[in-house]
C-alpha cells in the first residue's frame, strides 16, 4: 500500500512540473533568445563574435553617446592681443614747458581706466578715436605714440593692460578651484585652463573635458587630452571649459555577478572588461558559451551603401570556452547603452528539477510514514 501511494504521487508530482512549463529562474536560456532569428519575419539579427567578424564590425556606424569632436592643437602669439571691453592704463610724458596735454609743473597725464569700446576703440584728447583692438599692448603704444607726436612732439608714450572680459575664460566645473580665468597670452591651452584651475577633481569616473565655444560643442576625454599634445587646443576667450564623468553606460542582468548600470571607468570597453566590471558570470547557474551583447542601431544604419547591420536590433553572441571566443571578446568594444546578458545554463533547471524531485521524495517519505 505504501508503495502504491508513493507511485501516484510521483506520477501527481510530474505531472504537476510538467503543467509548470518553464521553472523559475534567474536567466533566459540562449536558444530562447535568439529563437526564430532566421526566420523571414525576425525583426532582430545575430552575430558571433569570432575573428572572422571583428574587422566587418569596426565599419559598423556607433550608437549611443560616442559623436565627440575636438579641436586640433594651435599656436597663437606669446603676447597679448587687445580685446573689446579691456582697460588700457595710458600715461603720456612729456617735457616741454608749455605741453598741450599737461598742467603747468607736470610732466606727465595720466590717462587710466580707459576701457576699450565694443567697436575696439578708445578716445584721447586732441587726437580722437583710436582703433587698438586685435593689437598686442606694444603695438598699441606705437600706434598711440604716432598720433601724439603730432601734436606734442617730443612726449613718450607708456601703455599697460587690464584683461578684461573677452581676454577670458570660464572654468565652469569639475576642477578644484573653478572660475574666471584671464588668458596671459594667446598660447593659453586647456590644459594650462585646469592647471590654472587647480586640477581635476580626483573623484570623477573617467573625466571627460567638454569646450564649449559659441553655439559650438567639443568634447573629449582627460585620459587623451593628457597623452596626447597634438589634443592640448588653445583657447580663446568668452570659452567655457566644463569637467565631468563620462555619461556613457552600460547595462548587466542575468546570470551575471551584477545586475547594475554600469558607466564607462575608461574611453574603451571591451566585453572581456565588461565582464570584469560586473564581475564575471554566476558559476552555478550562467552559461559561458552564451553571454549575449544587446545593441540597437539607428534606422541610418540599414541605409543602402551604408555598411552595417541587417536590423536595426543586434544580438552579438560570445563563447567564453574557446580561445577565439575571448581573444575576440577582448577586441569587442561595448557602445554606450549596450546590454550585457549572462545566459542561464540548461543544466540550472535540471538542477532545479532534481531539487524539486529530491525535496518531494522527502515529502513522500515523512507523509507515507
Amino acid at each position: 500500500m505504501v508503495k502504491r501511494t508513493k507511485q501516484i504521487l510521483c506520477m501527481v508530482m510530474c505531472i504537476a512540473l510538467t503543467a509548470c512549463g518553464t521553472l523559475p529562474r534567474g536567466a533566459a536560456i540562449q536558444a530562447e533568445i535568439i529563437s526564430g532569428a532566421n526566420a523571414p519575419e525576425a525583426d532582430f539579427a545575430v552575430y558571433p563574435v569570432t575573428k572572422a567578424f571583428l574587422p566587418s564590425l569596426t565599419e559598423w556606424p556607433p550608437t549611443g553617446d560616442h559623436a565627440h569632436r575636438w579641436l586640433s592643437h594651435s599656436t597663437g602669439s606669446n603676447a597679448q592681443v587687445i580685446r573689446p571691453g579691456d582697460t588700457l592704463n595710458i600715461v603720456i610724458w612729456d617735457s616741454a614747458l608749455d605741453s598741450l596735454l599737461m598742467a603747468p609743473g607736470q610732466r606727465s597725464a595720466d590717462l587710466r581706466g580707459m576701457r576699450v569700446s565694443e567697436s575696439g576703440t578708445i578716445f584721447v584728447p586732441y587726437v580722437g578715436k583710436i582703433r587698438v583692438a586685435d593689437r598686442t599692448p606694444d603695438g598699441a603704444r606705437t600706434l598711440l605714440q604716432r598720433q601724439i607726436d603730432t601734436i606734442v612732439p617730443g612726449a613718450q608714450v607708456q601703455l599697460s593692460m587690464d584683461e578684461g572680459r573677452v581676454n577670458s575664460i570660464d572654468v565652469v566645473s569639475g576642477v578644484r578651484a573653478p572660475g574666471n580665468i584671464l588668458m596671459p597670452d594667446q598660447n593659453f591651452s586647456v590644459l594650462s585652463a585646469i592647471s590654472a584651475a587647480g586640477g581635476v577633481n580626483s573623484g570623477l569616473v573617467n573625466p571627460h573635458v567638454k569646450l564649449l565655444r559659441g553655439q559650438q560643442t567639443y568634447r573629449t576625454s582627460a585620459e587623451r587630452l593628457f597623452a596626447d599634445p597634438s589634443l592640448d587646443t588653445r583657447l580663446i576667450g568668452g570659452d567655457r571649459i566644463i569637467v565631468e564623468a563620462d555619461s556613457r553606460y552600460f547595462l548587466s542582468l542575468g546570470a551575471a555577478g551584477t545586475e547594475s548600470q554600469h558607466v564607462f571607468n575608461r574611453d574603451r570597453v571591451s566585453a572581456l572588461d565588461a565582464l570584469s566590471i560586473i564581475g564575471g558570470v554566476n558559476d552555478s547557474r550562467a552559461n559561458p558559451k552564451g553571454v549575449l551583447i544587446l545593441r540597437e542601431y539607428q534606422a541610418s544604419a540599414l541605409s543602402a551603401g551604408q555598411r552595417g547591420p541587417r536590423q536595426q536590433r543586434v544580438v552579438f553572441t560570445i563563447d567564453l570556452t574557446t580561445s577565439d571566443g575571448l581573444f575576440s571578446a577582448r577586441n569587442f568594444f561595448l557602445n554606450s547603452g549596450d546590454l550585457v546578458l549572462a545566459t542561464e545554463s540548461p543544466i540550472s533547471s535540471a538542477r532545479v528539477i532534481f531539487g524539486i524531485v529530491g525535496s518531494a521524495f522527502g515529502l513522500i517519505n515523512a507523509t507515507t510514514n
